[in-house]
């Protein structure tokens, strides 16, 4: 199945987190924290200004990104976890150096 997001909104696949144990604690799924960063796996085809005219976006298919923890949709696609949000919704690119 293919999605293709709406206006200004992005397809992200949340990373995985890798389990930390300290002293034999075993954290539940639960109480994990939720990640934090991604990948954009598709990217709608930008927002209409009042007057008309499109503004394109600013992130592309597979740029990683920053984004707030209770930001977007989950949805579930094929058995794979996504996230839909708008583009507002990311705060950062992350650009390896």
């Amino acid at each position: 199945m293919h999605v293709k997001p709406l206006a200004d909104r992005v397809v992200v696949k949340p990373f995985e987190e890798i389990e930390m144990k300290k002293g034999g604690i075993i954290i539940p799924d639960t109480a994990k924290e939720k990640p934090m960063q991604g990948e954009i796996i598709e990217v709608g085809s930008g927002r209409i200004t009042e007057d008309g005219k499109k503004i394109a976006l600013e992130v592309k298919k597979g740029d990683k990104i920053l984004y707030g923890k209770y930001s977007g949709t989950e949805v579930s696609i094929d058995n794979e976890e996504y996230l839909i949000m708008r583009e507002s919704d990311i705060f950062a690119i992350v650009q390896n150096s």
